[in-house]
């Protein structure tokens, strides 16, 4: 990156980042930020009203300050006066010019223009002012003047800052996109602390330093620190750790069993080969892994339409089979933390084992739970588990603790797309899946359970319907009252419990490995990657 001799190129190769990003990168487009890879690539090109603090609470950033009404139905946003695009061509002169309120009211429409065809505009359907068609109302989005903006809402919704501070509800230019227009996934305009320099597809994508940028430090210091940004995809996890030995990455996260073996003992500790060559940080991360059942056998053929796992015995029997613990501590490397209280990770302020307490290892309950079903040696149970090949080692090891108590389950392995396919459409019957939360809100988890999100349109995967749940989840999202709130959130997981429609198999962690001379990047339950603050000594 030193040798190429323009005059804007960063000569500290010392003050360059560099990130991998295995999985592929599809667009530098907030609009588009749906997976992980462009979740952190726009991360460090754009900012939106607020963002998360390292407490995952919403806080100003765009907005300087921010009120709600006190129905909850309006929130007013105030924005700074010293927040400017970055410069680009599509500008006059080709310098920047300050965002406005009006460029917050385009970003958030933009979502919602089925011509975008963005996977983002769920964040206001369903919560904003809606017309009578029920579509998002043309007065929802509103710019008071250039300084100010108002959203209004249908009805109060909790975590709504949490959502505005998801990547899609950055700010973008209109004149970038209307000049690109597809290809804006290619020449990203934002506000945030790196601005878009290259974008070899395949190969790399660089960053420079946005000289520009409006944040400092608490000494007054501009940031961001670092001069450049360089993402690299290498896409065997063998070839990267390999790099990061070498020091040729700056940071890892998200370690595959290959390469924890590797380095972590089954106690999770760092074996000593690799102690103190690097620091490796474990944080809990806004991910439940569980199996789901479908609940509705309107699209289940075949075997897939045995009605045994309609029986909430059944699920309940094949919940107690399971020793999570153990299954943590040996196929983990104790990275993860047993699924033993309801479907909301361990990771939130609501969570609590000891108000929802799940299910622990106990087979001799999960027997006579099958045998009061009307199952047992005389009338065996067989059953056919939906999974992915990543997954094939902790289903053969769920598989061993289901024969313990007479339970013969087939694993079948499928490809991404179809066993999402088949998940969506409820035509799996028995299936691994996982929830990573979009916001860190309980809400985020507990919509899979509501009987209006059924999948496919929701994310309600296992068609599960309750009144009382119903009846929960929407006084929760009217109630203000934080402490109130969280024992409804409780009072839901409480009835998934009970109910099963899903096994929590674990909550997850995350695994970073970072090098020795890096400083500033904390990790968090969101798995987010900020690099305003990182500093390379």
């Amino acid at each position: 990156m030193a040798g190429c001799g323009r005059p804007d190129q960063p000569t500290d190769a010392r003050r360059v980042f560099r990130y991998n990003q295995p999985e592929s990168l599809t667009s530098l487009d907030p609009a588009f930020s749906n997976r992980q890879a462009n979740i952190w690539a726009v991360t460090q090109l754009y900012n939106g009203l607020v963002e998360l603090d390292s407490a995952l609470q919403p806080v100003p950033s765009v907005a300087r300050s921010y009120d709600v009404s006190a129905d909850g139905k309006q929130y007013t946003f105030r924005l700074r006066p010293d927040v400017r695009f970055h410069d680009a061509e599509v500008f006059a002169g080709g310098k920047g010019r300050r965002v406005t309120a009006p460029d917050f009211v385009y970003s958030f429409r933009r979502l919602l223009d089925k011509t975008t065809a963005s996977p983002g505009g769920w964040i206001f359907r369903g919560k904003v002012l809606e017309n009578a068609a029920g579509e998002p109302a043309d007065t929802c989005f509103k710019a008071l003047n250039d300084s100010t903006l108002r959203v209004y809402l249908k009805e109060p919704f909790i975590p709504f800052l949490g959502i505005l501070a998801m990547p899609y509800a950055y700010v973008v230019p209109r004149e970038a996109v209307e000049k690109y227009g597809k290809d804006f996934r290619a020449h990203p305009v934002g506000t945030g602390p790196f601005r878009f320099r290259e974008w070899d597809e395949g190969n790399a994508i660089i960053y420079h330093r946005n000289p520009t940028y409006w944040k400092h430090d608490a000494r007054g210091q501009k940031l961001p620190y670092l001069d450049a940004v360089q993402i690299s995809f290498i896409q065997d996890r063998k070839t990267e750790f390999l790099t990061f030995q070498q020091g040729k990455l700056d940071f890892l996260s998200g370690i595959r069993a290959g390469s924890r073996d590797l380095i972590l003992h089954p106690d999770g500790t760092v074996r000593a080969d690799f102690r103190g060559k690097f620091r490796l940080e474990k944080t809990p991360y806004l991910n439940t892994e569980y199996l789901g059942f479908q609940l509705d056998a309107t699209n289940l053929r075949g075997e897939a339409a045995n009605p045994a796992l309609r029986d909430k015995r059944v699920r309940q029997a094949l919940n107690y089979a399971l020793n999570k613990p153990e299954l943590i501590a040996y196929f983990l490397n104790n990275v993860g933390v047993p699924g033993i209280s309801g479907f909301v990770p361990s990771s939130l302020p609501s969570y609590s084992a000891k108000l929802v307490p799940g299910y622990s290892y106990q087979p001799a309950k999960a027997r006579a739970l099958l045998q009061a079903a009307g199952y047992g040696p005389a009338r065996p149970l067989t059953l056919h588990l939906s999974t992915l090949v990543e997954r094939k080692e902790v289903c053969e090891y769920l598989q061993k603790n289901w024969a313990d108590v007479g339970v013969q389950v087939a694993i079948d392995i499928n490809q991404g797309g179809a066993q999402q396919e088949m998940v969506d459409n409820g035509r799996a019957a028995f299936f691994t899946k996982s929830w990573l939360g979009d916001y860190p809100d309980a809400e985020n988890y507990l919509a899979l359970f509501y009987s209006k999100n059924f999948a496919p349109a929701g994310p309600n995967k296992t068609h599960f319907q309750s009144a009382a749940y119903d009846q929960l989840y929407e006084r929760a999202n009217l109630e203000q009252d934080v402490a109130k709130r969280y024992e409804l959130y409780r009072q839901m997981d409480r009835i998934v419990v009970d109910e099963c429609p899903v096994i929590a198999l674990y909550y997850d962690e995350v695994v970073r490995l970072t090098q020795n001379n890096i400083r500033g990047l904390a990790p968090n339950p969101m798995n987010q990657l900020v690099l305003e603050r990182v500093r390379k000594e």
